[in-house]
């Protein structure tokens, strides 16, 4: 399917928040699922806008928030570079957990606006975007889920502002997940992985889990790390899930 692509400022409990909104072309008065797509630290750079562009290829309304929205002037995307993953990380420790939930719902009130939402909700991320989609996951609107190499998830060390970490709210999860990891990522370690996937087998949560041989990153199609033929797979793996969930 064609794609338009718009931008939404969003309000939000911690002020607006611009949101990426990618919609696709289908036939008159036709109702669509939707995708909240949590980037990485740069926040929605092109490798970001081409990977939503393809999840909204496949039938859904995709939204990609600036998810440190409120500790950059609006626009804000960040090079992959020293000075980018210095600025990216320092705001991903500045943000509370909670302020997510809140982006979350006000994306949610801004898809129920729409007269081409049908009320079902997925959500997918990337690297710190992956921690984001699991923590979406505790919302009960959110029905089905992909995790990329999510970060930070297994330690607990993000900023929760006295709130609970998102892994200890597993128990929440009412929908699917799906949870995928590179067995070379240096950023979630083989004990990590087994401390999330034993969180959600204690939960009794609905997921899969896939580990492959790979990089971090392996999804962003610039630079070294990039792996097309698994990136091909992710694709055909989240077009089989959303379909089945959210049509």
């Amino acid at each position: 399917m064609q794609v338009h692509a718009s931008w939404q400022d969003l309000p939000t409990a911690t002020g607006v928040m611009r949101t990426l909104v990618l919609t696709p072309q289908g036939k008159p008065a036709q109702q669509f699922g939707a995708l909240l797509f949590y980037s990485e630290i740069f926040q929605i750079t092109g490798p970001i806008r081409r990977t939503a562009t393809m999840l909204a290829g496949m039938g859904f309304i995709v939204l990609v928030p600036e998810i440190f929205h409120e500790l950059n002037p609006i626009g804000t995307v960040l090079a992959y570079d020293d000075a980018g993953k210095d600025k990216g990380n320092q705001d991903k420790w500045s943000k509370p957990l909670t302020s997510y939930d809140s982006d979350n719902d006000a994306m949610y009130a801004y898809l129920q606006s729409r007269a081409d939402f049908n009320g079902k909700v997925g959500a997918i991320g990337v690297c710190i975007g992956g921690h984001l989609a699991f923590r979406a996951a505790l919302k009960p609107y959110v029905q089905s889920t992909v995790c990329l190499y999510a970060t930070d998830l297994h330690s607990d060390t993000l900023p929760a502002a006295g709130a609970a970490q998102t892994l200890a709210q597993a128990a929440a999860i009412q929908g699917e997940i799906t949870l995928i990891w590179g067995r070379q990522d240096p950023h979630v370690s083989e004990p990590g992985r087994r401390q999330v996937q034993a969180a959600l087998e204690q939960a009794a949560v609905h997921y899969q889990w896939h580990e492959v041989n790979a990089p971090h990153a392996f999804m962003r199609d610039e630079g070294e790390r990039f792996d097309p033929a698994l990136s091909l797979w992710v694709y055909n793996l989240c077009q089989q899930q959303f379909l089945a969930a959210l049509r």
